[in-house]
């Protein structure tokens, strides 16, 4: 189940083409027009790019240049260095044309000028690049040419480097300074999906982005590096990074090293400590060096002091720098200064919470062994801060004769979080060879069920080790705990209302439950399964406060996921309460927490109900983006649920823009893994709404309407029978939408009379309005939908009115309702759908009336409008009171609804 992706072809750029095109100028477009204008003005004599090394400032001056050329003017490309600055005018030699007579500086320099001036016509551009390089003598040139009008300078000046020559260019109105910062981290995403020509996981951004701190050049050679060395791979849908150090290229590697060579033996000290043991005190980082040498890394740029709290604490300024630093550490050395270090911390009483895990894998790093009181102690720090690959390396650093059950549980439980669900159940049958009490008991069988439902997919064992659990352990409050792990299993695989019924004991108090890591599972659980059945209030009030006792207890569980999973679910009920636009906003928040972590369950679940929300607005790309990010971790991590209702979605997603071969391959490849998990037990989940929505969309989209509606008839049959709302509703809105809103208009109003949900409501009012062609209420119904964020299904109500509007021959009715329609079907991201298609005529406003009319739509007063158009007042409003007419609308107020921008 963690094979790539077969069938779903992207091309793989290699390492050559990466290099060979230019990668984007994310971010810049606001420079780029700053220079657009400079050209246009000939008062603007220069514009200076600031930024430190690597952000991408040469980038932007050949983007300049560019822009230059193709308005026809003339440029020269000037590089300034060292070595050209020891010779005057070394750098812009070839810029002076021949036969000029330099010996008389004040002649000379004005027959240059002359000479470029050209008689007058525009002006030539100079570019150069690193203008803190430039020697005195070609500044005087430059600035020469720059007052005659002969030039206009583009320069690029490197931040944090000497700059003797800066009063000489100014800062006044003539010249703008623009300042090149380093790419956020959704720039960074940004960048690498254009560089590789596909979606990337937010996972791989995030990692580049953390690597790189969003320098350019930096970025650049990471990517190639990767590349390279095979650890940035395309499963066919989304680009992941594999684990491992961030080293980049031979080449990024020498550039680090020669800016670090700069640093003096007391200052590469402080590196290396910083390299093994960041981030350190600033008292730590003194006991190696004197301030004045740390003053003196600042001021180089290779470290930075933060303030936490009252503390100041001393760190790399880049993350690559430790990468570079450690390769140079002999194994005496780094053996010295891990120890050093936690003496020092030792000394002062290693009293912060998190001393305890530094000290211990410092000592642990350096020889090989360590307290094994303070192993214990240091793995359950890890545990809670969810770093799990140290808890296995602290865990597996326990002599076997100091394993405890706590300990092996542990273990098994980030070994579940990596991923690595075979080597938990090993480690848990350990456990159990160690347990002695009934508690000690109970815990192991409960590890067992998360670790068979959720890690390998097996629900009957899980539920064969409750049975066995009921055999062996008699008290009241273990039968408690295993009756809730039966309605976590029960509701999890697709079984909500009979989950619901040993959910529901659930308190807010996690202590009212003898396992409280059962409690933190299970209360997650019932939040989904409240979603599921349409309780949306409770299950939203409910997942606050899971939530807030999660991160009261959790340090108190053995095992406990990521706190976020609680709110998890509350993604998918906030969309179906009524407010798409807040549940995405949770969902990213959400995902943006755990993206840093490596909590890839909680991860998988955020990616899950973030495509659900896009797949409800009916957002095709962001569907298909989250839904593939959720395959993607499910592969890495847990190769089980919800990968196959994710993929299926996923075909869907696929089929609603036209890629029919893509979302055929995605079907194949969830049928090997449907063939690969035969001998895994879903129960439930035979009836997989993704899969059905993949199969039905796919089926119409290659115009098989019918056996897409009865693939979504009979996937729903299933589903309303185990009380799943939520799935069953959003199969039948479907079938509507596909031409049978008569078989499932009365079962959707069912469906919403037994939900709290408003989406349910207006789902079943779009289903019911269109089985009785009425066009004003399916006008109605399309605001109610985009209210709520729904905008396909919006777009597509507004479709049929158009369509009843031009049979009742309602002409401006149908213009409007045609109107309306396009604007929503541009927020959806290319999405095709048979209502859509309906919608072909040609909205009969001019030009000039389309104009006017987005301009007062979006505001403008007339006066605005004639000022910007430059006509009288009289004409803008009589176009206005044309498009009134045409439009069938009254006045300004409904002309933004009419027209669908709003």
């Amino acid at each position: 189940m963690r094979n790539r992706r077969v069938g779903v072809p992207q091309a793989m750029p290699t390492r050559h083409e990466v290099w060979e095109r230019p990668w984007p100028l994310v971010g810049r477009d606001r420079i780029l027009d700053l220079f657009t204008q400079a050209v246009r003005h000939r008062r603007v004599q220069g514009v200076l790019i600031h930024g430190p090394a690597g952000v991408g400032k040469t980038r932007l001056a050949e983007a300049c240049r560019d822009r230059a050329e193709k308005a026809g003017l003339t440029t020269h490309w000037v590089v300034a260095t060292a070595a050209a600055a020891a010779v005057p005018l070394g750098a812009v030699g070839h810029v002076i044309p021949p036969g000029v007579d330099l010996s008389d500086p004040v002649a000379g320099f004005a027959a240059v000028a002359a000479a470029l001036g050209r008689g007058g016509e525009d002006r030539v551009v100079l570019l150069i690049d690193d203008l803190h390089l430039l020697d005195a003598t070609s500044v005087m040139l430059v600035r020469q040419l720059m007052d005659s009008g002969s030039a206009l300078l583009i320069g690029t000046v490197r931040t944090g480097e000497p700059y003797p020559m800066a009063a000489a260019f100014g800062t006044g109105d003539a010249i703008h300074r623009v300042d090149v910062e380093a790419f956020t981290e959704e720039q960074v995403a940004q960048v690498l999906a254009s560089v590789l020509g596909g979606s990337v996981s937010a996972r791989t951004s995030h990692e580049m982005y953390a690597a790189s701190a969003g320098n350019a050049l930096y970025l650049r050679e990471l990517v190639l590096g990767a590349l390279s060395s095979g650890a940035l791979n395309s499963d066919g849908e989304v680009w992941q990074l594999a684990p491992g150090p961030r080293t980049g290229t031979p080449r990024l590697r020498e550039l680090i090293a020669a800016r670090l060579s700069r640093v003096s033996e007391a200052g590469t000290a402080v590196l290396e400590l910083l390299a093994l043991c960041e981030p350190v005190a600033l008292a730590d980082a003194q006991a190696v060096a004197r301030l004045h040498d740390l003053v003196e890394l600042e001021r180089l740029g290779c470290l930075k002091v933060v303030k936490e709290g009252r503390r100041h604490l001393v760190m790399l300024a880049h993350p690559l720098y430790g990468e570079v630093v450690r390769e140079g550490i002999a194994e005496l050395r780094r053996r010295t200064i891990l120890l050093d270090q936690a003496a020092r911390l030792e000394a002062r009483g290693a009293r912060r919470q998190d001393d305890a895990l530094h000290v211990t894998s410092w000592r642990l790093t350096a020889t090989g062994t360590a307290d094994p009181r303070r192993l214990h102690e240091a793995a359950a720090l890890a545990r809670h801060s969810h770093d799990y690959p140290q808890v296995v390396r602290l865990i597996q650093a326990l002599p076997a004769s100091a394993h405890t059950v706590r300990d092996r549980l542990l273990l098994a439980d980030a070994l579940f979080e990596l991923g690595r669900p075979e080597e938990a159940e090993n480690e848990l049958e350990r456990a159990s060879s160690l347990s002695t009490t009934e508690h000690e008991r109970l815990a192991v069988v409960a590890a067992y069920c998360v670790n068979a439902l959720w890690g390998m997919a097996q629900a009957s064992k899980a539920l064969r080790m409750i049975d066995a659990g009921r055999g062996e352990l008699q008290s009241p409050e273990s039968l408690a705990v295993l009756a809730i792990n039966e309605g976590c299993i029960l509701a999890a695989c697709g079984q909500p209302t009979a989950g619901l019924a040993f959910l529901d004991v659930l308190e807010d108090d996690a202590g009212a439950t003898s396992d409280m890591s059962v409690w933190l599972f299970a209360a997650a659980v019932r939040t989904r399964a409240l979603q599921m059945t349409g309780r949306l209030r409770e299950a939203q009030n409910w997942a606050e406060r899971a939530h807030a006792t999660h991160r009261r207890v959790s340090r108190l569980a053995t095992s406990a996921p990521h706190p976020a999973i609680q709110r998890a679910p509350a993604v998918l009920a906030t969309a179906e309460a009524g407010d798409i636009h807040e549940a995405r906003a949770l969902g990213r928040r959400l995902f943006g927490e755990l993206v840093r972590s490596e909590a890839g369950l909680p991860r998988m679940w955020v990616a899950y109900f973030l495509a659900r929300v896009e797949w409800l607005a009916g957002h095709a790309a962001g569907a298909r983006r989250w839904n593939a990010e959720c395959v993607a971790i499910a592969r890495s991590h847990h190769g089980t649920r919800p990968m196959r209702d994710a993929m299926g979605s996923l075909a869907a997603s696929m089929a609603l823009v036209g890629d029919t071969g893509p979302a055929a391959a995605e079907l194949s490849a969830l049928d090997r893994a449907d063939a690969d998990m035969a001998e895994l037990e879903f129960m439930g989940l035979a009836v997989s709404p993704g899969r059905a929505l993949g199969e039905a969309w796919h089926l119409a989209a290659t115009g098989h309407l019918a056996q897409a509606r009865a693939t979504l008839l009979h996937a729903a049959e299933g589903l309303g029978d185990s009380g799943n709302l939520s799935a069953e509703g959003m199969l039948l809105v479907d079938v509507a939408r596909l031409g049978g809103a008569r078989d499932v208009a009365d079962r959707l109003a069912r469906i919403a009379a037994r939900s709290e949900g408003a989406l349910a409501t207006v789902h079943a009012d779009f289903a019911a309005a269109l089985d009785g062609d009425d066009p004003e209420w399916l006008m109605r119904t399309s605001q109610r939908l985009e209210d709520t964020g729904s905008d396909l299904a919006a777009a597509e109500a507004a479709a049929a009115a158009a369509g009843l509007f031009r049979r009742q021959r309602l002409s401006r009715r149908a213009t409007a309702a045609t109107l309306r329609c396009r604007g929503l079907a541009e927020r959806c991201e290319g999405a095709h759908t048979p209502l859509l298609a309906t919608v072909d005529v040609t909205v009969p406003l001019t030009r000039r009336q389309s104009e006017i009319a987005r301009l007062a739509a979006a505001g403008a007063t007339s006066q605005e409008i004639a000022d910007r158009l430059v006509l009288s007042i009289r004409t803008v409003d009589n176009h206005l009171a044309q498009v009134y007419g045409k439009l069938g609308v009254t006045g300004r107020r409904d002309l933004a609804r009419a027209l669908g921008t709003r």
